[in-house]
């Protein structure tokens, strides 16, 4: 077994990170014909949100880690981010303008806190001349790739045969 020779806790992270780019990939391949089709936003409109939110979502880990160095730690911001994102996918269900921006706002601010907690949690778990521990994130990465290719296939299969 893969997880045979390392800490317990890095099969919940594995997996945590698996749904976590779950969410993240699948949302992110659909978001555009979500806004077009769902939304009936223009392309031009839609293109500038679907910047804003990529941009955002790539500037706010800065923020989220800042705060789990200085106040929250890393389990309890990785904790936060995934609540909030959550609620945010969750939000997303209702398509209306105005909680289709209150969603967006939920998952980039969870993924402020969740995304750049989850390496130093992985490092935690191992002392640095550890020799499992590139062993360790390697898996971890594994979880990442996993779930950044089976989401977009499993959502867009979703949003072709149940519906958007």
């Amino acid at each position: 077994m893969i997880f045979k020779d390392h800490p317990r806790q890095l099969i919940i992270l594995f997996f945590t990170e698996i749904w976590e780019r779950f969410s993240y990939y699948g949302m992110r391949a659909l978001l555009m014909l979500y806004m077009t089709k769902q939304l009936l936003y223009g392309d031009e409109q839609a293109y500038a949100i679907y910047g804003a939110y990529g941009s955002l979502v790539y500037a706010t880990p800065l923020i989220g880690g800042m705060l789990a160095d200085r106040i929250l730690g890393q389990r309890k911001a990785i904790i936060l981010g995934s609540f909030i994102m959550m609620c945010g996918h969750f939000v997303m269900a209702f398509p209306t303008q105005h909680t289709f921006y209150a969603a967006l706002a939920l998952i980039v601010i969870g993924n402020g806190f969740f995304k750049p907690n989850m390496a130093p949690l992985i490092s935690q778990l191992y002392r640095k001349d550890d020799p499992r521990r590139d062993g360790g994130f390697t898996i971890f990465y594994m979880g990442v790739n996993i779930g950044a290719v089976v989401s977009p296939l499993a959502c867009g299969w979703v949003g072709e045969t149940i519906g958007w």
